[in-house]
């Protein structure tokens, strides 16, 4: 097993684990612990729902690096109605709106036999990717087997103690409309209140209202906005669920959950949250779980993530141009209530390089604490260590090398060799699958006017420009090319040379002056190069281009 040290002041995770041991001890000493997460399969799941996920995953990973039995697990809510057509499908899909999630036909073209499902598979890919460890439950084969029977008729028998908790929430008076968005269930024409939901057995939706009911023989009658209407025995009807807000507290009593958070739309006060700390109680009899708030994850460049406004940033669009554990270390080293950006613009780069940063403070042994063990808690979980890039070359220069290239994997082999002269990359698979992200981010999120297409012939305009003190420059950088011909020696050469020009030694410290003339000379080689004042790190460029075509371009 995997161990992370928690000699020092105890991180975020760790606190609340201690925590949930010792609630779950005091109430159910002996027992496994459980903590939860609740997805909504009604459209792409995004990386903001994956906070639901990572948070309890930390959690109960921690709880099993100490050895104690834990398990998370995930409550897939696909007996939710069916609430919108999201952008891009096509409008035909109206009328399913009402039917649960999992009677909805999948989008056109998917292979999944429906909605929920094509939606759930995206995620499940995309946790086994992260190396999150789960228990899935579909809510439509618990409501449909029965398994929840009992709590249901429960919920009816105290459908007057459940309103009447609600009332003390209530901010607006009682109405019946269909959407019931504030997850509290309707009352029917007479007044009365029912907290459970039928779905039609004529067309499948739950435009219906509960008219009558009787606590000895579970008969409910419900009519349908479609016309139909009918009596039938709750104790053996299976087409419905508890609406929202006593759904949630019910299946923590009965699932024994001892963590689950929530977003900030379910921490507010009178929220589902507070609320089913009351009828979890009252109620059924459990125990509401420690549920911190997590906040809101953006996205650079982007507004707040929604799934029903269309296409969103998924956890697989995120894997496609990073690697899992630095997906992992995004939400483990940020608390709950903190709200963090994923980089989806040229913020990667810095992102990458906080990340090779760290690494190298773990790999020398000077990380703080709290930074190695969010590293720790990144890489690695209770039973497995996640696949890692062997020689992580820099994601910047991966990037411009796949630019450059346009993805040529021959002649980014080419450059890779000069990375390192004395331990040269002799196969891609060395630099996989940091290259891979690299490329597909190039691919699909590298603004287009910032591609980089090096010349085919010397720009004559630009050369007849340049003055003496330039040609200077331009001689001594080929001079040296060659022996200085790997990214550490280019590096040194292109920053060394304006100090040669004012008569100094390559090492020399910048001066103000000096870094003035660095300056003038980079935008010549960009606009000898590519045409352009600036682009990719010259290092790159030059090692991308080649020693005889850079020769060629810069006029020797």
């Amino acid at each position: 097993m995997l161990a992370v040290d928690r000699s020092t002041e105890a991180d975020w995770i760790s606190r609340l684990a201690d925590e949930v041991l010792a609630e779950a001890d005091r109430l159910a000493p002996g027992k496994p612990v459980v903590c939860a997460s609740g997805l909504s399969p009604s459209g792409p799941i995004h990386l903001g729902n994956l906070r639901e996920v990572m948070t309890p995953h930390f959690v109960a990973d921690e709880i099993r690096r100490r050895g104690r039995e834990c398990e998370h697990l995930i409550s897939w809510d696909d007996y939710d109605r069916f609430r919108r057509v999201p952008a891009g499908v096509d409008p035909s899909w109206e009328e399913h709106i009402g039917k649960p999630l999992t009677a909805v036909p999948a989008p056109p073209g998917s292979p999944h036999p429906s909605w929920a499902e094509h939606f759930k598979a995206a995620m499940i890919e995309s946790l086994a990717e992260l190396g999150v460890t789960y228990r899935g439950i579909s809510q439509t084969e618990q409501y449909t087997s029965g398994r929840y029977r009992d709590q249901v008729l429960l919920a009816m028998r105290e459908r007057d103690r459940i309103d009447a908790i609600l009332g003390r929430f209530r901010t607006r008076k009682k109405t019946e409309p269909a959407d019931d968005p504030d997850g509290s269930g309707d009352a029917a024409p007479q007044g009365r209140y029912y907290p459970f939901k039928p779905y039609c057995s004529a067309c499948g939706k739950d435009l219906t209202t509960i008219t009558a009911y009787d606590d000895d023989t579970t008969e409910m009658t419900y009519t349908c906005a479609c016309g139909h209407g009918e009596t039938v025995l709750l104790s053996e009807f299976t087409g419905g669920k508890l609406v929202w807000k006593v759904d949630w507290p019910m299946r923590w009593a009965y699932e024994g959950v001892a963590f689950e958070p929530s977003g900030v739309d379910h921490s507010s006060p009178g929220s589902s949250f507070e609320v089913g700390g009351h009828i979890v109680r009252e109620v059924f009899g459990g125990r509401q779980p420690i549920g911190p708030m997590y906040a809101f994850v953006g996205i650079t460049g982007m507004a707040k993530m929604s799934s029903s406004a269309g296409a969103v940033p998924t956890p697989g669009d995120a894997l496609r141009i990073m690697e899992p554990a630095v997906l992992r270390w995004l939400y483990s080293r940020r608390k709950p209530n903190q709200s963090f950006k994923i980089a989806f613009d040229q913020e990667i780069y810095r992102l990458y390089d906080e990340w090779d940063a760290l690494e190298q403070r773990v790999r020398q042994g000077t990380a703080n604490h709290a930074d190695a063990t969010a590293h720790e808690r990144a890489v690695s979980t209770a039973e497995v260590r996640l696949p890692a890039t062997p020689r992580p070359v820099s994601y910047r220069m991966l990037a411009s090398m796949a630019d450059i290239t346009t993805g040529d994997e021959e002649q980014m082999l080419r450059i890779l060799g000069g990375v390192d002269g004395e331990d040269p990359i002799t196969d891609l698979d060395q630099v996989r699958p940091r290259l891979d992200c690299a490329r597909r981010w190039v691919e699909r999120y590298l603004p287009a006017d910032q591609h980089t297409r090096v010349l085919d012939e010397p720009d004559a305009e630009l050369a007849a420009s340049l003055d003496e003190e330039q040609r200077q420059m331009v001689g001594k950088l080929l001079e040296r090319l060659d022996e200085h011909w790997t990214l550490d020696g280019l590096t040194r050469l292109v920053y060394g040379v304006p100090k040669l020009q004012a008569g100094l030694d390559m090492d020399a410290a910048p001066t103000p002056e000096l870094k003035v003339l660095q300056r003038s000379f980079f935008v010549l080689l960009y606009r000898a190069l590519i045409g352009r004042d600036t682009g990719p790190r010259l290092p790159t460029l030059l090692l991308a281009t080649g020693p005889d075509r850079v020769r060629k371009l810069l006029g020797d």
